[in-house]
């Protein structure tokens, strides 16, 4: 009797211990998360952008005449000065057209001298006769041919003079190519770009051929940046700007907002804006044609409140109902829903529970928000990912009857 009793109780305890562990394995894991602490500090929010730098002014420098390029004076980085030669095209046909032009030009004033002198003779000529033919000594028709020739002399000299003024005009021209024969720079700058070699022929038809790329000035630079038209509203003239370039990544170069140009640019349907970008550049490190990877101070805040981004993405994991149906998670429903939520990030509370903690906010950069009202203080943890689930460890002899007898 006493035998059976004690076989009781001992079933009696495997089945409340696998009863236990079977509970115990069925329940769910505690939830971990990460934390990151509420901090104070200064927060600068930015419009990233990329550009390309240049110079303000860039000329370029072509020919009006077409030749054979006979000198180079000067190179690729060569500084110049305004009216300084850069450049020569072979000048001995520009000669020859400028002497040819200058004997047509005193032929046709030759020509000029002889009309004029034989209308002296014309008149003279017809002076006379017009007292002959009143003294009845010579007929009318004497006198009428006396006039015919004056009037035919007055035509000369108007057509030698029309002959002076336009050989006048070929000889200006023919030296005003050869002048073009000797390129001269525009400004005073730097040649960034040379396009021709010596013994090169250059033809200057319907587009004039650059030979020659000059900046004006390498001291002062700009950049070209292009801005989406959901952050153009933000841009305004004279905002501090922050940028690097690939040749010096470890180094932040400052530079101002100079122009915000209205006229937009359309690729692919996605529509941007140039902001233009001054820079100064004295110590000449940086060169046209960089890269730049542009940073836009839209707004400051010193010593604020900041919480990482990252707690207002996190939305806690919603355990499922004990019907077996899902609820829905926080965040999610009508817009209406969602507006009236408003913002809000999650603290654990004394049991390590996510408990919402409604927020307002400002300004942000790529990492931090500021924080406007809320009951959150510094130092205090929000989270900002769920972690994985702990693991309940297995029962000792695996099933969930217990271990076997």
């Amino acid at each position: 009797m006493k035998k059976y009793i004690i076989s009781a109780l001992l079933i009696i305890v495997v089945v409340a211990l696998a009863t236990g562990t079977y509970f115990y394995i069925k329940k769910p894991a505690a939830a971990v998360y990460k934390t990151a602490k509420v901090e104070r500090g200064d927060i600068v929010s930015t419009v990233s952008a990329t550009g390309n730098l240049a110079a303000v002014v860039t000329v370029q420098v072509g020919t009006q005449v077409s030749g054979t390029i006979q000198k180079l004076f000067v190179d690729f980085n060569s500084p110049v000065k305004q009216g300084q030669t850069i450049a020569q095209i072979d000048p001995a046909l520009f000669n020859a057209q400028v002497e040819q032009t200058h004997g047509n030009l005193i032929n046709s004033q030759a020509g000029l001298q002889k009309a004029k002198a034989d209308l002296v003779d014309a008149k003279r000529t017809l002076e006379r006769n017009r007292q002959l033919v009143k003294d009845g000594i010579i007929s009318q028709s004497d006198f009428d041919a006396a006039d015919t020739k004056y009037q035919g002399a007055v035509a000369g000299v108007r057509g030698a003079e029309g002959s002076v003024a336009q050989t006048s005009g070929s000889y200006s021209q023919a030296r005003t190519n050869l002048k073009y024969s000797t390129i001269k720079s525009p400004v005073n700058g730097t040649v960034v770009s040379r396009n021709v070699d010596v013994g090169q022929t250059v033809a200057a038809s319907f587009t004039t051929p650059t030979l020659f790329t000059i900046a004006q000035d390498l001291a002062k630079m700009e950049i070209d940046t292009s801005v989406d038209e959901a952050d153009i509203s933000r841009i305004l003239e004279g905002q501090p700007v922050t940028f690097t370039v690939d040749s010096y990544p470890e180094r932040r170069f400052q530079g101002k907002v100079i122009q915000i140009r209205n006229s937009p640019i359309i690729t692919q349907n996605v529509v941007t804006y140039v902001v233009v970008v001054g820079v100064d550049n004295k110590d000449l490190n940086l060169k046209p044609g960089m890269t730049a990877n542009v940073a836009i101070e839209t707004a400051r805040k010193e010593n604020v409140l900041k919480i990482p981004s990252a707690a207002l993405r996190f939305k806690p994991k919603v355990e499922k109902e004990t019907q077996g149906a899902k609820t829905r998670p926080a965040g999610t429903g009508s817009p209406k829903m969602r507006k009236e939520a408003g913002q809000k990030v999650y603290m654990l509370d004394k049991e390590k529970k996510a408990v919402p903690v409604p927020i307002k906010t400002g300004i942000s950069n790529d990492g931090q928000v500021e924080l406007v009202e809320g009951n959150l203080r510094e130092n205090d943890e929000v989270i900002i990912e769920q972690a994985s689930s702990q693991k309940k460890p297995a029962a000792a002899g695996g099933g969930p009857m217990g271990p076997r007898l």
